[in-house]
Order: C-alpha cells, then structure tokens, then sequence
C-alpha cells in the first residue's frame, strides 16, 4: 500500500478543515463528521457548517447546540501504544461497577485522550492499541479496512476436523453470518487444547460467539496480533510498550494515511509501565 504524496501547506491563516480536525481528537471519522456537516449539525461562530470550511484561531464551534473544544485538538505527535490487558480489566473511561479500567494503566496526556482501537471484554486478555490520533484509530477499526485480528483460545476437549472446516465455511449467528479466516492447531495436553484463530472484523464477542454456536467451551481468550501489530512476547499484563517513529511510519503505511507531523520530543523521563527493551513485532504492510 503506498502512502499519499505530502500536500502543499496550507498559509498560516487559512486554517484546517472542520472534518480533519475532528477526525483527528476521535470525535468520528471524517466520513460521519462530513455528513453531519450535510444534516446541518455543526455550526462554525453561530452560522451552519459547510463542507469546505476550516477553523481558525479563536473560532467557535458547535456540534448538536454543545460547544466543541477543538482548540485541544491541534496537530500533535502520533503516540501509539501497545497495552496487554490483563482479565478483569474494562475497556471503558470510568465504570459504575468499580472495576478497573484500562485508562488508569496509561500515561496522561495534557492534551487530547487516548483512544483504543477496538475493545477486548472483561474476560478477553491481551493486545489493546491505545493512540491519541482519533484519524488512525478510526481507520483501523472502520470494517471496509477488514484489518485481521489474531487470537489465541484455549478450549476444553477435542475437536473433529468437520467442525473446524464449519467454522471457517461461516456459520449463522443473531446477527449475521459469521467466519474464522483462518484456525491453526497450537498443542495441549489433556482436555485443554490451543488454537490461533484469524477474524477481519470487529463484532462483539465473536470468537467466543463462534466456538459457542458449535457447542465449544472456551477457557482462555488471549488477541496476539491486530493488523501488522503483534503482542510482545515478554510483554507482561499491565503494561505497555510505544511504538518507535519507524513502527508508527509503518502502521501509518498499512492504514493508507499519511504521516505529515511533528516528531515526539526525546529524552523525556519514560512513564510508568514503559517497557522500552519489548521489541514488538510489527510487519510491513502488505504482509502477513
């Protein structure tokens, strides 16, 4: 996949698309913001949006009558970071439960907010794709981009080989048929048995959904890989590791954007739960 050439920049003064800095705090994607745009939604200083306008400094902007701050959402660094969510932990900013919640785990941003790309249930472990960029995140996760996710899944007893090839014909679920992509056999000993499973889209708990529909009692549910991403095997549980700017240019690359920002200042203190000596694995676009 080749990245786009660099536009020309724009004069200090003509500012920045209402869609593309939108895109980029995580409110939507600039698809959704540019409909809303067409339904009247936005208004830019008391007047109704057009397609084409662009905020400036000091600009007011409204999206549903509720004043957005965007100013907060100014070109910055890309931070991507890959967390290993533990069991137990939610995928959500504050829970009425009192469980914990994944945020706590992350460095705070003075501006912006992470976003995470997907989400694990509370009873999923494994790799989270946390970043700032609300344009990247959104592009991975759209279903048009079909971005395979790996999981590895421990099962209780065997399974016949006609079971398997079920799987990934597609089998019927509540809401739509549904398939693995791929199902490779990891070991195990005893009643417990390992396989690696390949999904490209996002439906809520559609692993454990798919084993159930053949009567399949899943033990353990771990994702090991999004997109070119791969979980860190010396990774541990509740802690993260940030992509380097070589990883970022490569997972700019494989979403079809284009990188054109300031780079991360160096040399600051690294936040707590940093792990800078866990390599990831991340491939070159276009690879599996």
């Amino acid at each position: 996949m080749k990245v786009a050439k660099k536009a020309n920049k724009n004069q200090p003064d003509a500012g920045e698309r209402i869609q593309k800095v939108l895109a980029r705090g995580g409110v939507g994607s600039r698809r959704e913001i540019e409909r809303w745009i067409a339904e009247g939604r936005l208004k830019l200083n008391g007047e109704i949006v057009k397609l084409g306008d662009r905020l400036k400094e000091r600009d007011y902007l409204q999206l549903n009558e509720r004043v957005v701050h965007w100013e907060k959402f100014a070109v910055q660094p890309t931070r991507v970071l890959l967390y290993h969510k533990p069991t137990g932990e939610v995928v959500t900013r504050r829970d009425p439960e009192g469980r914990p919640v994944v945020f706590t785990q992350l460095p705070t941003l003075t501006t912006a907010r992470w976003i995470s790309v997907g989400r694990l249930d509370i009873n999923t472990s494994g790799l989270l794709l946390v970043t700032n960029n609300g344009e990247l995140a959104n592009q991975l996760m759209h279903p048009s981009t079909e971005v395979e996710r790996e999981y590895a899944v421990r099962i209780l007893g065997d399974v016949s080989e006609a079971t398997l090839e079920k799987l990934k014909q597609g089998v019927e679920l509540e809401d739509g048929k549904a398939k693995f992509d791929a199902i490779r056999f990891f070991g195990g000993e005893g009643a417990n048995k390992w396989y690696h499973v390949i999904v490209s889209e996002g439906r809520n708990r559609l692993v454990r959904r798919l084993w159930e529909s053949q009567e399949v009692v899943v033990s353990r549910l771990m994702r090991v890989r999004y997109g070119p991403v791969v979980l860190p095997e010396r990774l541990k549980a509740c802690t993260f590791y940030e992509l380097t700017e070589k990883e970022l240019d490569l997972l700019f690359e494989f979403a079809g954007l284009e990188r054109n920002e300031p780079e991360v200042i160096k040399g600051k203190p690294e936040p707590k739960g940093h792990n800078p000596r866990r390599e990831p694995r991340i491939h070159s676009p276009g690879r599996r």
